[in-house]
């Protein structure tokens, strides 16, 4: 068996939607009338990087402190929904601006991860501290490490160690890298044994950037449980099965022949 496995299945919903630029409290607007539905539906709630402002390198004008507004917002969400919910918001921290993924469960309990690769063709580095930790969720019963956008890019960081069922990447992804975004979220899975999970905006931010989705669910041996690729609005759940993933794990033990390492900063 693998170090740790879960036994119970994982619905999960991908919510892919276009942003108001650098509008928070019009996007928090929007995805309320689009997570209402879900309430009792879900257990976990997956929102696109910066979700409340796209992504725009102007956090000394936008950022939040902590708590802010938008973290404020989640916790009423995941209470309302009885859904775990993730996604990331720019926010100010005492070391700086930070790309901060916040994970909120129903019970109001928040866990963050600070993106630790930021994207310098955006010069994102010389707006935001990078984070150095790696984050682990348990939720019910599930291992899931979350990640941000170009995180994806990085192999080693996302290395599967015995220590995650499910790995999420929330992203603003622009259409002229789709083709990457797409191998990449199905060599992660394919590598590490694992659901991955990948969650990218639509439409055209304030830069002028398009962006065409393409949201999509992998299994464990990369083939695609949600896939669209024609772009659009959409929230979809689907249920992530424990018996199927440690069947695989048991009869594909690939894990078993990883090479050991440590992670350096």
């Amino acid at each position: 068996m693998h170090r740790s496995s879960p036994s119970q299945d994982l619905r999960i919903t991908l919510i892919q939607t276009e942003l108001h630029w650098q509008q928070p409290e019009t996007n928090r607007r929007m995805l309320t009338d689009k997570l209402a539905p879900l309430a009792g539906n879900t257990d976990l709630i997956i929102l696109p990087e910066m979700f409340s402002t796209g992504f725009s390198m102007a956090p000394e004008q936008l950022a939040e402190p902590e708590p802010g507004e938008t973290l404020r917002w989640m916790q009423q969400q995941a209470q309302q929904t009885g859904a775990a919910i993730t996604g990331s918001v720019m926010v100010q921290d005492d070391q700086g601006f930070r790309n901060r993924l916040y994970w909120v469960t129903p019970d109001g309990q928040v866990q963050h991860y600070d993106k630790r690769h930021l994207f310098r063709m955006a010069s994102e580095q010389e707006h935001y501290v990078a984070g150095q930790q790696r984050l682990v969720v348990n939720y019910r019963g599930w291992r899931i490490l979350p990640q941000v956008c170009y995180d994806l890019r990085f192999p080693v960081f996302s290395r599967n160690r015995g220590d995650y069922d499910l790995a999420i990447y929330v992203a603003n992804w622009p259409e002229s890298r789709r083709h990457a975004w797409r191998i990449l979220l199905q060599a992660r899975a394919i590598e590490n044994l694992s659901y991955v999970a990948g969650v990218n905006r639509v439409g055209t931010d304030g830069k002028g950037l398009s962006y065409s989705g393409d949201s999509l669910l992998a299994d464990f041996a990369g083939q695609l449980l949600l896939d669209h690729q024609a772009g659009g609005r959409f929230v979809e759940t689907r249920t992530l099965s424990a018996e199927q993933l440690n069947g695989f794990r048991n009869s594909f033990p690939a894990w078993q022949d990883a090479d050991d390492f440590s992670l350096l900063s």
